[in-house]
């Protein structure tokens, strides 16, 4: 059986507050403190949280405060692994969405080990056509297929994935989450098997009726379903007769990510 899925938006951080995207990896707020003590105790109080039995964290500054505090009790009381991932980062390139290299950020969170982590992390410019973490609709789309399929095969029955708005939104599960909101979701075998039965591998997620009525675990959440935007991404640039241009028109901008 695939796992089923926690997935949490970390809380506010300072590129948040004034919509300014020019903090490095910036870190949590006052207030974003204040917000994961609040999820601690929505989770502590769910049956779902109690059920974790790994944590796997973009590995942004951000998303690791709020996974340290937010989840803190199942880390120290249960012993609960946690992974750090770059699969899991921000979509953007802005500074904000932009890691920090892993000797800086690991020696912030010793009690972490972020020798799993792809050494490419944080660089999302060089080769964009074949970065996995490059800011482009094809590899966002692909990301979010990529960390999906690694969950899938792993053998916890309950993981929970500490992330981002945008990357969830866009490349996971078509939900808005408000900060330190979470939602919970499972594999949708029926809609894989369909793509199977078509010859394609697809990983689909389907959330909980009781987080997807209330607007997230806390009630905090946009309620409904968001599909990806053209703003979403930026301007695809394609090459004819050997210069580049921008494409025609506004195709596959609005389709849904592979699987959801």
């Amino acid at each position: 059986m695939p796992p089923t899925l926690l997935l949490i938006r970390h809380a506010q951080a300072l590129h948040n507050v004034a919509s300014d995207w020019s903090h490095d990896d910036p870190p949590l707020t006052e207030f974003g403190h204040q917000q994961c003590k609040e999820l601690e105790e929505s989770l502590k109080n769910s049956e779902i949280g109690n059920k974790v039995e790994l944590i796997v964290v973009s590995a942004m500054r951000r998303t690791l405060q709020t996974a340290s505090e937010g989840l803190e009790w199942v880390i120290k009381e249960k012993g609960i692994e946690v992974l750090p991932d770059a699969g899991w980062q921000e979509n953007s390139d802005k500074p904000c969405d932009t890691g920090s290299p892993i000797p800086i950020i690991s020696s912030e969170f010793p009690a972490f080990d972020f020798s799993t982590v792809d050494p490419l992390y944080p660089d999302k410019t060089t080769n964009p056509a074949t970065n996995p973490y490059a800011f482009t609709r094809k590899a966002l789309l692909a990301r979010g297929q990529t960390c999906l399929r690694n969950l899938y095969h792993r053998p916890e029955k309950v993981i929970a994935v500490v992330s981002h708005s945008g990357f969830l939104r866009v490349g996971v599960c078509n939900r808005q989450f408000f900060n330190a909101d979470w939602r919970v979701f499972e594999f949708d075998e029926d809609e894989m098997g369909e793509a199977k039965a078509k010859g394609e591998e697809r990983y689909v997620l389907k959330e909980w009726k009781e987080t997807e009525e209330k607007g997230g675990g806390m009630g905090r959440s946009e309620k409904g379903v968001f599909l990806p935007k053209r703003e979403d991404f930026p301007p695809e640039v394609v090459q004819v007769d050997g210069e580049f241009a921008p494409p025609v028109g506004d195709e596959g901008t609005a389709e849904r990510p592979p699987g959801l």
